[in-house]
């Protein structure tokens, strides 16, 4: 074990008080500073600093802005500074620096003397972190939105080849065939027949423009777009989908509607693959500054503890990823034998136009 002498330890406390990259505060029961390192003089504005060294703790609350608990990412509810008898011994915090704008602290806030009532403020910066954290966020985002793109591309070729192709190579055939019939009747049978052939093409590839983007939705709204899927989905898969909206044709920005829009498809088709059932219940509306959409079955669920994950599994994540976007959140109310529920809820800002 390495002995040190009183003087070698003080001598150490001193150098790292005085060149710590974390700004440290010394207070007294009621607030005041009694002591600051030199980076905490440079997050601290000037005029400010001199109130807080005359004893007003209030003044603590005008470069804050807020901590962040498992609710909200800057609030003041339950102050840590104000309840110092609660573990406070890290936590996050957001303070308007001198030079920076607001920045995000680690902070920790506990007393190291008992008798004296002294209490140490730490915060460690972390706007680097914070920027790591974005980056492997996007960099993992994008990672997921090309595999996303590449396997529909690979969807949407299998249904061209396996529909269209197939059927123009038909068409092909029934046409080179004509030029050898001399029987009026039997080339009138054989353009009726392309005819036909041709009908089945134009709704296959409709049907394809509506799944990539459905006009509907971009000329007139969620609850156009919707019907219409709806109306899609009960004639190709027999499943039965009871939407009501309380929109009433309220627009939104793009981003928001389109995500909306994914959500509900994903939510709907994975009711058609898993839940078993030939109902589906929809409601769209906006409460309070949030437009919230419940895609209700009464399917045979899940256990979310454990989930038997069929198919690739994306389709969750997708909807999650789509809802964060736009600032929005997906949640899942499943239980087994008693259906599924899935939620989204996005903060909305109605276009004006």
């Amino acid at each position: 074990m390495i002995q040190m002498s009183n003087s070698q330890m003080i001598d150490f406390l001193v150098k790292m008080y005085e060149n710590s990259t974390e700004a440290i505060f010394f207070l007294d029961q009621e607030g005041k500073i009694l002591a600051l390192n030199p980076t905490a003089r440079e997050i601290v504005d000037d005029r400010l600093l001199e109130s807080l060294q005359q004893g007003n703790p209030s003044m603590l609350c005008t470069f804050c802005r807020g901590y962040t608990n498992d609710q909200n990412e800057m609030t003041c509810f339950d102050c840590h500074i104000q309840n110092a008898e609660d573990d406070f011994s890290s936590f996050q915090v957001y303070l308007e620096t001198k030079n920076k704008g607001t920045v995000p602290y680690a902070a920790s806030y506990h007393p190291i003397d008992e008798e004296k009532s002294t209490y140490v403020f730490m915060l460690r910066d972390l706007t680097t972190q914070f920027k790591t954290q974005e980056d492997l966020y996007k960099n993992k985002l994008m990672k997921q939105t090309i595999e996303a793109q590449e396997n529909e591309r690979k969807r949407i070729s299998r249904e061209l080849h396996d529909s269209v192709v197939q059927e123009l190579i038909s068409m092909l055939v029934d046409l080179r065939l004509t030029k050898y019939m001399d029987d009026p009747a039997e080339v009138q049978k054989q353009t009726q027949q392309m005819e036909g052939t041709l009908n089945r093409l134009v709704e296959d590839v409709r049907n394809l423009s509506v799944v990539l983007r459905p006009a509907s939705l971009d000329d007139l709204g969620l609850e156009a777009a919707f019907r219409s899927h709806f109306k899609w989905v009960e004639k190709n898969y027999g499943l039965d989908v009871n939407f009501s909206s309380t929109l009433n044709n309220r627009r939104y920005r793009q981003d928001i509607e389109t995500a909306v829009y994914r959500i509900g498809q994903e939510a709907i088709l994975n009711a058609i693959k898993y839940a078993e059932t030939f109902q589906v219940s929809v409601l769209l509306t906006e409460l309070e500054g949030y437009i919230e959409m419940y895609v209700r079955d009464e399917g045979i669920g899940f256990n979310k503890e454990k989930p038997d994950v069929k198919g690739s599994g994306i389709g969750l994540s997708g909807m999650e990823e789509r809802a964060e976007l736009v600032g929005g959140t997906i949640s899942i109310d499943t239980e087994v034998g008693k259906g599924t529920t899935v939620y989204l809820s996005i903060p909305v800002k109605r276009s004006q136009s």
